[in-house]
């Protein structure tokens, strides 16, 4: 293992012996999020985890058209550029199991699957989320603990047997069986339920015992986390903060599982304090993505109409309206989240915290709007009065110098604002 997979696994151990410190886990492809997150690991000399989703990155190709190894070199490449030492840096898969191909037969599924875990694993990722939650075709809506365990021990299995044949660094993983759909709420949030603190205990041993029945004591050993729902999730419009008092009974379950912390995930949009409170209690993992790139939208939408009045071009389109152009016209990444009348859906697509328009940001239409944006207003200093009218929470930072007040500098500041917040959080 490298420095920081190092100190990642002894996160356990670290919290068993008093600390009440943790890490942020950077879910996102977007190159403009990713060297943000470098940067700011190198400005705080703190390790940086990144990690890519099923959907995202696979053996496939994924939405982005990556495999593993490629994504592993686009964030080398960054990391290199922004001074970041490698053995800071951890390569992690998030939600890793059938999830891409749940339409398919379990079988089925499961093979593309393992396919996919052993393209992470010979890549030299090594952060694996373990994640058969999800029912396929052919399985009852609500899969049985004991068959997610089973599976997600088959994925190891696949993992651990990549590791030994390419040598590369020995993974730790994370498990759990309540975890919550990847990108936010699919449904109304009032029915959301803490986590059972026998359901987590009882997810981690039937995890111990599918991993021994397949000989992998020895990678059990580096199952360093849990994903357990601790009360917090987001939707289009609604955020529901962490509310310690309902669960008091979970986090104690940890005093029986000394091996473990928690990860929380959707973690995203929660109050600086809420983070501050799950990472005291236990949830040492804080998995954020949609709010990185919501935060990165904002600015672009901001810069696109700084360009209106300092650089006006009646022949470059506004961003929004090239976005929408492009989500109307391939709506199979949003049109099963957002609900209501053409107006309502309108609107989600462009600011709901669910952030669907992430997917899109490496298309070929977007990719055109953006660069047409970035290119007009080049590496030109903008005035504050144009910041502070259309990207107006990044205004006190411009102020301050602690963002240039450049097309480029105002993207990296509104990502960097947000990852302020989960150092603040995990810092402690």
């Amino acid at each position: 293992m490298n420095c920081a997979t190092e100190r990642l696994a002894a996160i356990g151990a670290r919290r068993a012996a008093g600390s009440r410190g943790g890490i942020a886990s950077i879910c996102s492809a977007h190159p403009l999020v990713i060297e943000a997150a470098l940067r700011h690991g190198v400005l705080h000399g703190a390790d940086v985890v990144i990690e890519a989703t099923c959907n995202q990155v696979n053996h496939e190709g994924g939405y982005t058209g990556m495999a593993p190894a490629a994504f592993r070199r686009l964030v080398e490449t960054h990391a290199g550029r922004a001074g970041l030492p490698l053995d800071r840096l951890i390569l992690g898969g998030d939600h890793l199991g059938p999830n891409p191909w749940k339409q398919d037969s379990a079988a089925e599924a499961m093979r593309k699957a393992a396919a996919m875990i052993e393209s992470y694993a010979a890549a030299g990722f090594t952060k694996l989320h373990l994640d058969t939650s999800m029912a396929c075709a052919d399985d009852p809506v609500r899969l049985p603990d004991e068959t997610i365990a089973t599976r997600a021990a088959e994925l190891a299995k696949v993992a651990e047997a990549a590791v030994a044949r390419t040598g590369s660094e020995k993974p730790v993983y994370i498990i759990g069986t309540e975890v919550p759909a990847p990108g936010g709420a699919l449904k109304p949030l009032e029915h959301m339920q803490v986590t059972k603190p026998d359901d987590a205990h009882r997810s981690v041993e039937l995890h111990r015992r599918a991993f021994a029945s397949r000989g992998l004591d020895e990678a059990f050993d580096r199952v360093i986390g849990v994903v357990v729902q601790p009360g917090v999730e987001f939707g289009n419009a609604d955020v529901i903060a962490y509310a310690p008092e309902k669960a008091i009974e979970l986090v104690a379950v940890l005093k029986r599982m000394p091996q473990f912390v928690f990860e929380a995930h959707s973690t995203d949009y929660q109050p600086p304090e809420a983070l501050g409170m799950l990472v005291r209690e236990g949830f040492a993992i804080l998995k954020v993505g949609p709010w990185l790139t919501f935060a990165l939208r904002e600015a672009l939408y901001g810069l696109s109409l700084i360009a209106d009045q300092m650089v006006p071009d009646p022949s470059r389109e506004n961003l929004q309206a090239a976005m929408e152009r492009v989500m109307v016209a391939s709506p199979d990444n949003w049109r099963n989240y957002y609900s209501g009348t053409l107006d309502e859906q309108r609107l989600q697509r462009h600011f709901s915290f669910s952030d669907r328009i992430r997917y899109y940001w490496q298309s070929a239409g977007a990719q055109q709007a953006t660069g047409a944006l970035l290119a007009a207003l080049g590496d030109r200093d903008i005035p504050r009065p144009l910041i502070s009218q259309y990207i107006g929470h990044l205004d006190v930072e411009v102020g301050a110098g602690r963002i240039r007040p450049t097309a480029h500098g105002l993207l990296i500041g509104s990502v960097t604002r947000v990852l302020d917040i989960y150092r603040s959080a995990t810092n402690q």
